[in-house]
């Protein structure tokens, strides 16, 4: 497949190159980042890649301009770059966002000027459900009144029976953040729920969940089936979001307790946790790092943490409470593997060492690569 619009756009940098190809140029990135840090000791794995990557984004957002061309921002820019068909996304979500260009036309929406500050819509996001289905549209406005929402809503739902709902989220701040606090439900419930390994999730605009459902259960499963779990343990799930990895190891473990600063991610994850029934879990709001220095301080017996920390990586504070709360295994899944060797090497300086990096293709087309290692505390 070719995309038309990649050089311009600069998100899909591989999109016209072989795909084993790609596989092969991650995987050496990783090798890379290894040596240079020193780590040789560890084997880098074959990429694990999709048998067809392309269609597997489930979240999309794009932009509008004031002839209603909807878009990308180019790269370093925020000029918007049109497209009619994005290779990345499902078919379905592209004909959604046709047909809401078309009714923006119709009742005559204004779009967002943000060096004037003025106009209404600012950006749609579209996140799907795929196993169930699912569809929310938002509409990130600058305003909390959208005049005709309800015939708008009406339409957009007749011709895509598969949206369950539709958000008016608030942005009026001047910022390059899409989303803003305030949200307004038009139609439905205000989330969707999706299905990964087995258990129902509920979904909210602000939500963080992996934008690739096929890779994310191979992902999830790698990093469960690495700790070898027996079934007695207590897990940390740092960075849990709305709690996916967590509730999928619960079964496995003790009892798992995830720590997460979003709080609306944490309301979503006791959701989750009461949908699916599982008992054996807890979610706290909090910092990671600063949680992690408060268990550490109560000498809590812990022997599992699994950490996926945003692409910042961890903290030396998150990582010194590691040390003292000696869990015997820590699994490091990680969006930047740049940030992962750095933090990996300290923790080797604290007694955890690992060997093998598992690097999984969660972002076809692009330089992008989720990875996984097992680091276990060094015996005396």
């Amino acid at each position: 497949m070719k995309c038309l619009i990649e050089k311009k756009c600069g998100s899909c940098k591989y999109i016209n190159t072989d795909y084993q190809k790609q596989l092969n140029i991650k995987m050496n990135y990783c090798k890379k980042l290894l040596n240079d840090q020193k780590l040789d000791m560890y084997k880098v794995e074959n990429t694990i890649g999709m048998e067809y990557p392309y269609g597997y984004r489930n979240k999309i957002i794009v932009a509008f301009n004031h002839k209603y061309e909807f878009g990308f921002y180019e790269e370093d820019s925020h000029r918007i770059i049109p497209y009619n068909r994005c290779l990345l996304h499902e078919e379905v979500s592209d004909l959604i966002i046709k047909k809401i260009q078309s009714l923006l036309k119709r009742y005559r929406v204004s779009i967002y000027d943000e060096n004037r500050n003025r106009g209404l819509l600012r950006h749609v996001l579209i996140r799907r459900a795929v196993i169930a289905d699912q569809t929310m549209v938002v509409l990130v406005c600058n305003d909390n009144v959208f005049k005709g929402s309800k015939n708008f809503c009406n339409e957009l739902i007749k011709s895509f029976p598969s949206i369950k709902t539709v958000v008016l989220n608030v942005n009026k701040r001047k910022t390059s953040i899409v989303l803003g606090n305030d949200e307004k439900v038009l139609y439905g419930k205000g989330f969707i729920v999706d299905e990964l390994c087995g258990l129902k999730f509920k979904i909210s605009p602000k939500s963080f969940y992996q934008i690739n459902h096929k890779q994310c259960e191979i992902l999830y499963s790698k990093a469960i089936d690495l700790l070898e779990l027996k079934g007695n343990e207590v897990v940390i799930d740092a960075y849990c979001g709305i709690g996916t990895i967590g509730m999928i190891a619960s079964s496995k473990v003790k009892e798992v307790i995830g720590v997460e600063v979003n709080k609306d991610a944490v309301k979503d994850a006791i959701n989750n946790a009461k949908m699916n029934k599982i008992n054996n879990i807890r979610f706290v709001n909090d910092d990671a790092s600063a949680f992690m220095v408060k268990l550490a301080k109560q000498k809590m017996k812990v022997d599992c943490v699994i950490m996926d920390p945003p692409r910042s990586g961890s903290t030396k504070e998150f990582i010194d409470a590691i040390k003292i709360l000696n869990p015997g295994k820590v699994v490091y899944i990680s969006c930047d593997p740049s940030t992962q060797v750095r933090d990996i090497k300290y923790l080797a300086k604290l007694g955890y060492r690992g060997n093998i990096m598992y690097p999984v293709d969660m972002f076809p087309q692009t330089v992008h690569i989720e990875t996984c290692v097992l680091l276990q505390r060094r015996t005396m």
